[in-house]
């Protein structure tokens, strides 16, 4: 992958991030508040705006870090598009694949961690 489409990617998924974030608050806050999920969307926002920052950060970077890049984006679409659906079904079990975005957001974390030691010597 390119820089550019990393950019766009980070850009989009900026873009969704304020768009959930807002309709949750506003549009579909009865749905929430039915199902006692409002601060469990609240946190798929949260994870899914900071990760989507450091996204971008990565795609201004050259050379790219595509391993940590994919795994904060597996990790942005498993763990928060799982709170997403959570919140909006209330279908329990979702949240048995939460922990699996958690993983990839650690995972990607300590990616960039290690290719950063490497990058400077």
């Amino acid at each position: 992958m390119k820089n550019g489409m990393a950019i766009r990617i980070a850009a989009l998924l900026g873009f969704l991030a304020v768009a959930l974030g807002a309709f949750g608050a506003h549009g579909l806050e009865g749905i929430l508040t039915r199902h006692n999920r409002v601060a469990t969307w609240e946190t798929a926002v949260f994870y899914h705006a900071i990760h989507t920052v450091v996204l971008l950060v990565l795609a201004l970077r050259k050379p790219l870090m595509t391993g940590p890049w994919w795994s904060l984006f597996a990790g942005i679409l498993i763990f928060s598009g799982s709170l997403y659906l959570l919140s909006l079904s209330n279908v329990t079990w979702l949240g048995a694949i939460t922990p699996i975005g958690g993983v990839s957001f650690l995972v990607g974390w300590l990616w960039l961690m290690v290719s950063a030691g490497k990058a400077d010597s």
